[in-house]
């Protein structure tokens, strides 16, 4: 049976699980008909047309993990950014991990999606808000259809979370090939901050395919501060879609940082309705071996008077293959709108490749827009001159390339994280840095 018509089939299976008086029932009924009617994308899509599904669907993927794996804290720390105190919420093989994690209520809600959507005191939020800004492809429609656990964050109005809070995701192997659905509700009042970092990580060798929706809506004047950190091994795929709603004034970034994995593709999609909204969309890629990386963003400018920054970095060695499709959309009405796109990668290895299309769509005449791409090697005279200054070809190789990227990492305002970047880079280009942060 393909994977198309298994999860079709598992559809009514996974409704006899959940509780069918959920707010969401209707929902996720309609949305397994959207799924049943697109299917998986391919590349006849203009959207995929460089990145294919084929080598990782082929799997006879799990659907539903049989239990929970127990794992120990000391085997998973170096996965956490554990040198500050934050919230966690964690979950194994797809179940909730008590153990591991540590939620609260304490003025705002950091808990499980899988409450939210059963308890009635949770019902205004989600009636409000889930699934209301996330698309209907195929993919998505299919995470909706089986959405029952991820991570449910509300922040009130007036409030400022008083540590990150850290979402992750592992599996362990306990199946022998495992496909994972987690879906990610985040709401933000009203002159409300949060941080959130985001990671997926397998332990094993066993494929494993991530299919993952975040929605994240930011009301007037909200921050948001948002680190996806992907660094997982070359057996494990990840499809992350992220759709974020802005309201007047508020400011929304994103970081995304892709140095592992054999097939990720970074759905990133901003819509921002109001005026004065700032929003950052930065990301850096090192990969090499035969891995994949895609990112496909979209900025739409709804209102007049806003920003928007988009910075994405590239490093590609071995037959890597990088991928960035990033799209400004401004409208008739959003005048004043000042929008910046830019896409800079450094082929390493002779059969690496990158496909690069930034695009603007504008239908305004009072606007300051920009994009552009970049792809190129290693500057020669910068390498003659740090070698002649008496640095090793690969150090110097390993300065450059670091420099090159860097602009991502400057405006990451959590000095541990931005650590940890640095750390994971070095030993992806193989060198001791030699300077902290």
């Amino acid at each position: 049976m393909e994977l198309k018509e298994k999860l079709i089939a598992s559809f009514m299976a996974f409704e006899n699980l959940v509780d069918v008086d959920a707010p969401v029932h209707d929902v996720r009924s309609e949305a397994i008909k959207e799924f049943e009617a697109q299917g998986f994308p391919s590349r006849r899509d203009e959207a995929w047309k460089y990145t294919s599904l084929n080598s990782i669907l082929k799997h006879d993927y799990s659907v539903f993990p049989k239990k929970e794996n127990r794992i120990d804290y000391n085997d998973i720390k170096k996965y956490f950014i554990h040198d500050i105190d934050t919230y966690k919420i964690v979950f194994v093989d797809g179940k909730y991990s008590s153990h591991l994690s540590e939620t609260t209520h304490d003025g705002v809600d950091i808990c499980l999606m899988s409450s939210a959507l059963s308890k009635p005191k949770y019902r205004p939020v989600i009636e409000n808000y889930f699934n209301k800004v996330a698309t209907k492809d195929g993919l998505t429609s299919l995470n909706t259809a089986f959405s029952q656990e991820g991570a449910y964050i509300h922040i009130p109005k007036n409030k400022s979370v008083a540590k990150p809070i850290q979402i992750v995701h592992f599996s362990t192997g306990n199946e022998s090939s495992l496909m994972l659905q987690p879906r990610n509700l985040i709401v933000v009042d009203e002159n409300s901050h949060v941080q959130i970092i985001e990671r997926h990580q397998s332990l094993t060798e066993n494929p494993v395919l991530t299919n993952t929706v975040t929605e994240i809506f930011a009301d007037k004047r909200a921050i948001v501060d948002y680190y996806k950190i992907q660094n997982d091994n070359e057996n494990a795929s990840l499809i992350d879609s992220t759709f974020i709603n802005q309201k007047q004034e508020s400011f929304a970034s994103v970081h995304t940082f892709s140095f592992g994995g054999k097939l990720t593709r970074n759905n990133l999609n901003f819509y921002q309705n109001g005026e004065r909204i700032d929003s950052t969309l930065k990301g850096a890629t090192i990969i090499g071996n035969r891995q994949h990386v895609d990112h496909n963003t979209l900025v739409h400018h709804i209102e007049p008077n806003c920003e928007s920054h988009q910075d994405y970095k590239g490093i590609f060695d071995d037959n890597a293959t990088g991928v960035f499709n990033g799209k400004v959309l401004v409208n008739r009405e959003a005048q004043k709108t000042n929008a910046f796109q830019a896409n800079n990668n450094i082929l390493i290895g002779d059969k690496a490749s990158i496909n690069t299309k930034p695009q603007l769509e504008i239908f305004a005449d009072d606007v300051k827009c920009s994009h552009g791409c970049t792809i190129g090697q290693l500057d020669e005279s910068a390498m003659f001159y740090l070698r002649s200054r008496g640095i090793p070809e690969k150090e110097a190789k390993a300065l450059l390339m670091y420099a090159f990227s860097n602009n991502v990492l400057s405006s990451v305002k959590i000095p541990e994280i931005k650590q940890r970047i640095t750390n994971i880079i070095a030993k992806k280009l193989g060198v001791n840095i030699g300077f902290d942060l």
